[in-house]
């Protein structure tokens, strides 16, 4: 079934009696050429594209939970390709050039709107960094402009430009960031994973990972155990403990990360405003609640939950930035599971253990990264080989210490970045 104006029209002159199940709920099968544990953005587009790119069919995704009930459903929705330094710039770049084409390639509205992304600054030498920053996406072949005051004015006339601790100088604006779905993305491409034969199988937990002569040979669930050539750790802030079922402990730590929104408001924010110095960031939905966030609760935990004091302090950053905030009321607060690495950048690689990947690490990244996370999974399991715009996302660089990628330049701390 393929979605069009003309149906969408015709199902609602009708009674929208004609519309089916968009995904099989099959059983799983005795074996797969490769399976897949986690049911969110990341593994799901790892399936699509392994059936799309590389002809693998005989696959499973498996979800202890439903589909898309981890992280792909518990963030801001923020997409972008700003990032800086070589190994991460190419791999957001092509991640954007993917979502821009998603909602045709899938055949599912996935709602990204390409509102733009403005990150402020508030000194000569953050202008400087800005500016520098701005350069080195735009020789990616991505786009920046550099706004001084006046001109960051006509876009965001709401802002607090005064503040005295933190006065607005200016901006780097990216127009083609924005938003998007984040429940439509991984319906999306769990539909387009399930059309092209992918067994999608709800309500799995796997509880261990078969190991025999330094080869992986399947999973254990609740749901049986199931023979695989080829698994995949795709979990998320969960994948320390996934991985441990496989005897090997990942130079991750997992944090919560707290986001909010209000209730419903009129059409103010045009933009997604990333205000640094408070570590706040900010957007409106389409249904009209404002969408924001800050840092890590900054201790270890698997809740998907916050504490107050982080929550106070992302109020406080919203009111410094824009004072008028203060007159809109929470509707609710969620938390998301950050997996954090030591330099706050990703790892899709093979492990020392044969047909055994993991894709984790993600930090603040995961969301705008749901594409080009499973296109280049897709293309490492299928072919052995990194894809280019994932080459740097190595494990052994920290067992060595060679082609570290500190983003943020604030070290080797795993709650820093």
């Amino acid at each position: 079934m393929r979605f069009s104006g003309l149906r969408v029209l015709r199902e609602g002159l009708t009674g929208n009696r004609g519309w089916t199940a968009q995904w099989r709920d099959p059983e799983p099968q005795a074996e797969y050429d490769a399976v897949i544990i986690g049911g969110g953005g990341h593994g799901l587009s790892t399936a699509y594209y392994l059936a799309k790119n590389h002809g693998m069919t005989n696959i499973a995704v498996l979800e202890k939970g439903y589909l898309g009930g981890g992280n792909v459903g518990r963030n801001t929705t923020i997409v972008r390709g700003n990032y800086f330094l070589p190994g991460n710039s190419e791999f957001y770049s092509h991640s954007l050039k993917l979502w821009e084409g998603l909602s045709e390639e899938l055949n599912y509205n996935v709602m990204f709107s390409q509102r733009g992304v403005i990150t402020l600054f508030h000194s000569d030498a953050q202008r400087d960094a800005s500016a520098r920053r701005g350069n080195a996406m735009i020789n990616q072949g991505d786009d920046a402009e550099l706004l001084d005051r006046a001109g960051l004015r006509k876009l965001l006339p709401y802002l607090d430009y005064d503040n005295g601790r933190f006065p607005i100088h200016g901006g780097l604006l990216h127009r083609r960031g924005g938003t998007a779905r984040h429940d439509a993305v991984a319906w999306g491409y769990a539909r387009g994973a399930d059309r092209r034969g992918v067994d999608l199988i709800q309500q799995c937990e796997v509880t261990g990972i078969d190991i025999e002569n330094g080869r992986v040979r399947g999973v254990q669930t609740t749901r049986g155990a199931i023979r695989a050539k080829k698994v995949a750790i795709v979990t998320a802030g969960r994948s320390g403990q996934v991985a441990a079922m496989a005897g090997m402990r990942l130079p991750i730590e997992s944090h919560v990360l707290q986001a909010f929104v209000s209730e419903g408001l009129k059409p103010v924010i045009d933009h997604v405003i990333s205000f640094g110095m408070g570590h706040f960031y900010i957007s409106q939905s389409d249904k009209g609640g404002v969408v924001f966030g800050g840092d890590l609760d900054f201790y270890a935990s698997y809740a998907q939950r916050g504490n107050l004091p982080m929550m106070e302090h992302v109020m406080e950053a919203g009111m410094t930035l824009m004072p008028m905030i203060g007159k809109a009321r929470v509707l609710r607060s969620w938390g998301g599971i950050m997996d954090m690495t030591p330099d706050g950048s990703p790892i899709i690689d093979k492990t020392e253990t044969e047909g055994l990947f993991v894709d984790c690490g993600w930090c603040y990244g995961g969301f705008k990264a749901v594409p080009a996370s499973g296109y280049a999974l897709a293309h490492l399991m299928a072919t052995g080989q990194q894809h280019e715009t994932a080459a740097g996302f190595r494990l052994d660089r920290f067992r060595s210490g060679e082609g570290l990628m500190d983003e943020e330049a604030t070290g080797s701390q795993h709650n820093l970045h």
